[in-house]
């Protein structure tokens, strides 16, 4: 077979519909475990150079966890990206073999880097981590319904924010105990922890959602999270630089270690005061410190080396 074959499959709840470019071959197979067994027998002939998937929310994990488990060359694409890809090309119609076709299209054309991708236990360590953020969230809209509930409601409302609290704790047992079966996973959770504005929770969401940490340059790990300044600037116009796209959950907690290192890590908290100083705004100063605290732990993850603090 070609050796220069890019593979596009589109994820349903039920079908796997697949494209093989540069012949275009239109394939269809169940999502299921025998479905995922042909799509990966036909893969291992056609031995493509690279296999996309679109990100579906989870669907297509049980294929993708096949498709590394043969090691077989297989990258998840963000959806806004074959959507913008689409449309740049004038592809406006859509159906699933349709937007197979336009996935393996992105893939030849556009050939995004092979990074890591999740493997059955960090996938369990992320489902944890997501059931917790929604735990939260539902925490905090109880607490906030608490403040403005008719007297007869309160009680119910309280017996929900007793029972939210304990599951909380329960999950984060959970992650904690996950955490510590994994020796690599136990050693990473240390190093991270070792620089303080790092908390348990910040350590699961970099170790779950963030496994490219440690393998990227500082640029690279940086636009991909989102904390990056993307330019803003056509013909004269010279507009402020913002930081835009990325992984907003993995932003939201690295928001959260800035804010505590800004307090009790001296070399951040030097550092955010000498950008106010600066004239800068508080807000910005901030982002920059989420910026320079990913790039410190970057190095850590990459050295396999514990945070020293500069003397």
């Amino acid at each position: 077979m070609n050796s220069e074959a890019y593979v596009g499959v589109d994820v349903s709840k039920d079908r796997l519909d697949l494209n093989v470019l540069p012949n275009n071959d239109a394939h269809q197979f169940a999502n299921d475990d025998a479905g995922i067994i042909r799509l990966i027998k036909l893969l291992k002939k056609v031995a493509p150079k690279l296999i996309v998937f679109e990100s579906t929310g989870g669907l297509e994990m049980p294929a993708i966890s096949g498709l590394i488990e043969h090691q077989l060359p297989v990258v998840v694409i963000n959806p806004r990206q074959i959507r913008d890809f689409a449309k740049a090309t004038g592809r406006l119609a859509k159906t699933d073999a349709i937007d197979a076709k336009t996935i393996a299209r992105f893939a030849r054309d556009v050939r995004p880097e092979l990074r890591p991708v999740k493997d059955e236990h960090t996938q369990l360590l992320s489902a944890l981590n997501a059931r917790r953020r929604q735990i939260v969230d539902m925490l905090v809209a109880e607490k906030n319904r608490l403040y403005t509930a008719h007297k007869k409601n309160k009680k119910s409302i309280q017996k929900h924010i007793q029972w939210l609290e304990k599951s909380l704790a329960n999950i984060n047992d959970d992650i904690d105990k996950t955490i510590k079966k994994s020796p690599s996973w136990r050693e990473n959770d240390k190093i991270l922890q070792s620089f303080k504005g790092v908390g348990p929770v910040v350590s699961a969401t970099l170790l779950c959602d963030l496994p490219e940490l440690g393998t990227l340059n500082r640029k690279k790990i940086a636009t991909l999270v989102g904390v990056a300044p993307i330019n803003c600037d056509s013909g004269r116009y010279r507009g402020t630089r913002r930081i835009k796209g990325g992984r907003a959950h993995v932003r939201r907690k690295l928001y959260m270690a800035a804010v505590a290192a800004v307090r009790h890590n001296p070399t951040i908290k030097d550092f955010y005061g000498r950008l106010i100083k600066a004239g800068k705004p508080p807000k910005l100063a901030l982002t920059a410190c989420m910026r320079k605290i990913l790039t410190i732990l970057n190095a850590m993850m990459k050295n396999q080396s514990y945070w020293i603090a500069p003397s």
